[in-house]
């Protein structure tokens, strides 16, 4: 195969084959370049395309939005980057007396100063009651790595809210609460509002939820009384009952006298 000239002579074309014929050869190709077909080879480098700098990308600044950090770690994509903690941290301690626990319940929220404005960044639950240890822990340390990431973390009050006990909710001066977990969701939404960091809504009074005592009774209906029993702190169920000074779970068999 050879590719000659464009402007190759008829002598110089005929020649060609000559050789070929002369030489023994079987076959021979020749490409003449051309407008429209161009060159089979060519020696005229292509030029090599410079690709453009790429833009550069300033820090975000310290008081930039918490939903506009993104960044990359190890390959994996943050949706934000944690909020740093100061070495103090202005706060308030709620208590919380859940009329099924002989204990009450101490919520602590602290706050950080963002954008001038006063957000939630951490809580702990601490309480006498061993019985809900292990998931008061758990619950801190989740709601505290959302207060963390910053953004809007009123969706944390929303989804506590809406938790219900199968075992029932208790009445507490005079509005049912369909959990203990919806009765810390409320603490952490009062004091959202008493910092400024949402408006109050009208209609739910949650600083109730602070100030509950046990033994509220529920507000009147009608129909015949119905008395609800005692969680039991062993296995949960709602049998609890007091004979000869002490309390009995009709379930598991579990007593406690006073």
């Amino acid at each position: 195969t050879i590719n000659v000239p464009a402007d190759i002579s008829f002598e110089a074309f005929r020649h060609v084959y000559m050789d070929a014929y002369e030489k023994g050869l079987k076959g021979c190709t020749t490409y003449r370049p051309s407008d429209v077909r161009g060159s089979v080879l060519s020696i005229d480098e292509a030029p090599v395309p410079i690709p453009a700098p790429a833009p550069e990308q300033s820090a975000l600044p310290l008081d930039a939005p918490a939903a506009a950090m993104h960044y990359e770690k190890d390959g994996v994509v943050y949706m934000s980057k944690p909020l740093e903690r100061e070495g103090v941290l202005p706060g308030f301690t709620y208590k919380l007396k859940w009329p099924e626990s002989d204990h009450a319940i101490y919520l602590t929220i602290n706050d950080i100063m963002q954008d001038g404005r006063r957000r939630p960044f951490e809580i702990f639950i601490n309480s006498k009651n061993m019985e809900h240890y292990a998931w008061t822990v758990a619950l801190t340390r989740m709601i505290s790595a959302v207060f963390r990431r910053g953004g809007d973390v009123t969706f944390v009050v929303e989804e506590l809210k809406a938790v219900f006990d199968p075992r029932g909710g208790s009445w507490m001066k005079g509005r049912y609460v369909p959990s203990l977990l919806a009765a810390i969701g409320e603490v952490i939404e009062q004091h959202m509002v008493d910092t400024g960091f949402i408006a109050a809504k009208d209609g739910h009074p949650v600083r109730d939820a602070l100030r509950a005592v046990a033994g509220d009774p529920p507000p009147p209906h009608d129909g015949p009384a119905v008395t609800a029993l005692k969680g039991c702190p062993r296995c949960g169920e709602r049998g609890m009952v007091r004979q000869e000074g002490c309390e009995t779970c009709t379930s598991c068999g579990y007593s406690k006298c006073s």
